[in-house]
C-alpha cells in the first residue's frame, strides 16, 4: 500500500474550481507534489455572491490565506428571511466555529481568484479536458484530450457536478433536476433600490421564488438571485424579462423594480440541478471532493463551504494517517454523514412554515434551539 505521506506523494488534481484549488493549497502546504489540471483554458468564473461560512474561514486562516479573502469580502453578521411582501419569518445568527463568528460574503471570481493565487507559479495545468482515468489500486493514469498523459500516487476528481472521474469509476448516475431555474446577477448597490444598507444576507420567499439579497459592500455591489420553479430542465435556458418579471409578481415592489431594470446581458440562467448520495467516493488511490461527490442544491449555500471542508478534512487525514487507502476511506467516513444532511436539506422544496425546519438543520447540535 502507497504510504499516505504527502512529500512521497505525487497527487493529480482533477479540476481548478472551488475543491481542486482547496485541496491543491491544502496538499502544498504539507509537502506534497501537486499539480492540478484544468480543462478550461483560463480560470473564470461567473455567477454571483457566495457567504464563506465560519468554518470555511477557520480553514483559510490555517493555510495562511484568511487575510487575502478578508481583503476581497465582507462580514456579515446575520441572515434574515422574510416574506414576499417584507415580513420577517426567522432572523439569526452564523453558527460560529472556534473564533470565528461571520460569514464572509465573496464574489464568486474574487474567491477563485485568490485561491488560484496561492498556488505556487505552474501548479495549475490550463486546457487539460481529461478523457480517461485507469486505476491501478496503487496509483492512476490520467489520459487528457490534448495527448497528455500522466501518473499519480493520488487522483483527486475535483471535477464538479458533471464528474468524468466520478462517472467512470464510481456511478453513472446523471445529475438530477430540481425543478428550478436560478437567474443570477451583480449589480450596484445603487440600483438595488435600498434594500442593501448592511452585510447581512436577507431571502425573501413566497409561491415557490426564493429572492436573495447577498451585499458585497467591498465592491460597492450587490448579487441579486431568483430562484423559480420551472418544469423545463434546459441547462442554459433563453428567458425574456417579462418571463423573469413574472417570477416575482406580487413581491416587494422594489424587488420587481430591481429585476425590471436588470440588464438582460448581465444574468447568469441556469437550470438548477444536483446529484443522488452516491455511495462510494474512493478507491485506493482515487477520491472524489466537493461537487464531483455530492453535489447540492444552493438553498443552504454550502457548496462551496462543503468543497472547502472536504479539501481540509482530507489533508488531515492524508497527514493522520499510514497508507493512502485508510486515509481516503477516513476521508469519506468523516465527510459523506454532513454532506448526505446538506444534499436532503438542501433539497427540500420549503414553504413559509417549512423555513423552522430546514434551516436548524445547517447548526452544530450545540446550537440547536432546546427541546
Amino acid at each position: 500500500m502507497q504510504t499516505s505521506d504527502p512529500t512521497n506523494l505525487t497527487i493529480a488534481i482533477v479540476g481548478a474550481g472551488y475543491a481542486g484549488a482547496a485541496a491543491a493549497r491544502a496538499l502544498s502546504l504539507l509537502g506534497a507534489n501537486v499539480t492540478v489540471y484544468e480543462q478550461a483554458p483560463e480560470i473564470r468564473e461567473v455567477g454571483a455572491g457566495i457567504g464563506l461560512r465560519p468554518s470555511s474561514m477557520e480553514r483559510f486562516r490555517e493555510w495562511g490565506i484568511f487575510d487575502d479573502i478578508a481583503k476581497v469580502s465582507s462580514p456579515s453578521d446575520y441572515f434574515e428571511i422574510l416574506t414576499a411582501t417584507g415580513e420577517p419569518i426567522m432572523k439569526d445568527t452564523w453558527p460560529a466555529h472556534g473564533d470565528q463568528k461571520h460569514t464572509h460574503l465573496i464574489h464568486r471570481g474574487d474567491f477563485i481568484d485568490t485561491l488560484i493565487a496561492s498556488l505556487p507559479d505552474g501548479m495549475v495545468k490550463l486546457g487539460h479536458r481529461l478523457e480517461r482515468i485507469e486505476d491501478h489500486s496503487d496509483r492512476s493514469t490520467l489520459t487528457f484530450t490534448n495527448g497528455t498523459s500522466v501518473d499519480a500516487d493520488l487522483v483527486i476528481g475535483a471535477d464538479g457536478i458533471k464528474s468524468v472521474v466520478r462517472e467512470q469509476l464510481f456511478s453513472a448516475a446523471e445529475p438530477v433536476f430540481s425543478g428550478e431555474r436560478a437567474y443570477r446577477a451583480v449589480i450596484d448597490v445603487a440600483d438595488a433600490h435600498g434594500m442593501v444598507t448592511d452585510d447581512n444576507l436577507r431571502m425573501y420567499i413566497g409561491k415557490g421564488t426564493k429572492v436573495y439579497l447577498l451585499p458585497l459592500r467591498h465592491r460597492g455591489q450587490v448579487s441579486f438571485d431568483i430562484t423559480a420553479l420551472c418544469p423545463d430542465p434546459d441547462w442554459a435556458p433563453q428567458v425574456s424579462k417579462e418571463d423573469m418579471l413574472a417570477t416575482v409578481a406580487g413581491f416587494d415592489q422594489r424587488i420587481v423594480d430591481i429585476t425590471a431594470g436588470l440588464d438582460m446581458d448581465i444574468v447568469n440562467i441556469r437550470g438548477v440541478y444536483d446529484i443522488d448520495p452516491i455511495e462510494r467516493w474512493h478507491s485506493n488511490s482515487v477520491v472524489l471532493i466537493g461537487d464531483a461527490a455530492h453535489s447540492m442544491l444552493h438553498h443552504q449555500g454550502q457548496g462551496a463551504n462543503s468543497a472547502i471542508l472536504d479539501a481540509g478534512a482530507l489533508a488531515d487525514c492524508l497527514r493522520d494517517t499510514d497508507t493512502v487507502a485508510a486515509a481516503l476511506a477516513a476521508f469519506q467516513a468523516q465527510r459523506k454523514p454532513v454532506t448526505d444532511e446538506l444534499q436532503r436539506i438542501s433539497r427540500q422544496g420549503w414553504t413559509e412554515d417549512e423555513v423552522q425546519d430546514v434551516f436548524p438543520g445547517q447548526k452544530p447540535a450545540a446550537q440547536q434551539p432546546a427541546q
